[in-house]
């Protein structure tokens, strides 16, 4: 069974996140056309290993997993997105969502009509 395998002969998660150093860096880069006009729009949000692992004694990579994940929860349990029938996450207003990254630990910085070339 794959998953059994990679966890017999992966490090333990947990072990990882004291010796982890750096950040994450999650974002969204978008070009298209508005009006006629070429626009440009970068969301994004970095994470520091060692401030994750500070605060839960885990990474960076488990952190910007776990919270946007209870996120979601929260979104559902509070009825913000449940409608009935099968819906993707991307029909839902982001709104509450994005709040609640800023407010849980993982804030986003948005650039407009910057240079999205690396």
């Amino acid at each position: 069974v794959p998953l059994q395998f990679l966890k017999a002969v992966l490090p333990n998660p947990q072990d990882l996140g004291e010796n982890y150093d750096g950040e994450t860096s999650i974002g969204c880069r978008i070009r298209g056309l508005k009006d006629g006009k070429e626009l440009t729009y970068y969301v994004y949000n970095n994470c520091s290993h060692q401030a994750a692992y500070q605060e839960t004694g885990m990474q960076g990579v488990s952190y910007t997993t776990g919270v946007p994940a209870m996120i979601g929860a929260m979104m559902f349990f509070k009825g913000l997105w449940r409608r009935p029938g099968v819906w993707n996450v991307e029909e839902f207003n982001p709104d509450p969502f994005m709040e609640q990254l800023n407010k849980q630990g993982l804030p986003w910085h948005e650039i407009f009509n910057g240079d999205l070339e690396l």
